[in-house]
């Protein structure tokens, strides 16, 4: 299985500009009360037994919700086709070797000059044009995608607001309007998750599950495990001249050194690391943010 994908990308053809696009555009609508996204989202909840999990639909729902909002803060995707259209076909490759494949994926590089990438509960992940800059080939795109598809595979938003426990019972967001106690746990419930994402930060507990499931899913798919600890010590030469940390990997995660720390132990596991790809021509090539 592994370096089959990574041989197959430059077949792969995705038209990733306008899936960003429509991605933008559907994002666009839960602004518009009359559109059936927002209708769903501020629509009713059908509770059912505590124990069943809330359906992909209703996450990829959610998901789109808290999307926009980190559009809305960290800027719109940027206007380079066949950039995202590379991302894409990288994180769907990540994405099909990880614990939960079989739910669709969507890549975008944001217009941002804030380091960082976060994923939404459903499989929508943003990663900034800042933090792509920075790194060196296919390798090292490929883990950071991997990191934020392990907080997608993991549930990880969803488990980490105060108020989980009201998603654990629901199952289906429906169109039929809120009313009551149960409308204004969801918003409350959603408000948590923006809060997590974009200014808090998961739990450290959860952000070192998706570096060794990043490490695990790239090495699967045929890339340098190793690739993630070089974009963390990059960053962390960053981070001592960095003056505005908010909303950055420096802010919402757990502190770098001991990243790198854990994941050197992790890279135990894969003795032959130092044999698989890196691909920093194709990266070159399809990597231009200038």
């Amino acid at each position: 299985m592994k370096y089959i994908l990574i041989l197959t990308l430059v077949a792969l053809t995705i038209p990733a500009d306008h899936a960003s696009a429509g991605l933008l555009d559907k994002l666009q609508n839960f602004s518009n009360p009359d559109s059936k996204e927002s209708k769903l989202f501020s629509g009713a909840t059908q509770v059912l037994s505590s124990s069943k999990e809330i359906d992909y639909k209703t996450e990829r729902t959610i998901g789109e919700s808290l999307a926009l909002e980190g559009i809305q803060r960290f800027g719109i995707p940027v206007k380079n086709e066949s950039l995202q259209q590379y991302v894409n076909l990288v994180g769907s490759a990540v994405a099909g070797n990880s614990k939960r494949a079989t739910i669709p994926y969507q890549f975008a590089v944001l217009d941002s000059n804030v380091q960082n990438a976060f994923a939404v509960p459903g499989g929508v992940i943003f990663v900034s044009r800042a933090l792509v800059s920075i790194l060196n080939d296919e390798s090292e795109l490929a883990a950071v995608l991997a990191h934020e598809v392990g907080h997608v595979s993991a549930k990880h938003a969803l488990k980490s607001t105060q108020r989980a426990q009201f998603f654990e019972g629901v199952g289906t967001i429906t169109a039929v309007s809120v009313r009551g106690d149960k409308g204004k746990k969801l918003a409350s419930a959603i408000g948590d998750m923006q809060t997590v994402l974009f200014d808090k930060g998961l739990d450290k507990e959860m952000e070192f599950e998706a570096d060794r499931s990043a490490m695990e899913t790239t090495y699967r798919t045929g890339y340098d495990p190793s690739a993630l600890i070089r974009v963390l010590e990059k960053l962390q030469k960053l981070e001592a001249s960095s003056k505005d940390k908010k909303g950055s990997w420096f802010s919402t995660h757990p502190p770098l050194s001991e990243r790198i720390v854990r994941l050197r132990t992790e890279l135990g596991k894969y003795p032959d690391y130092g044999a698989l790809a890196s691909v920093n021509e194709r990266f070159v090539t399809n990597v231009k943010l200038k």
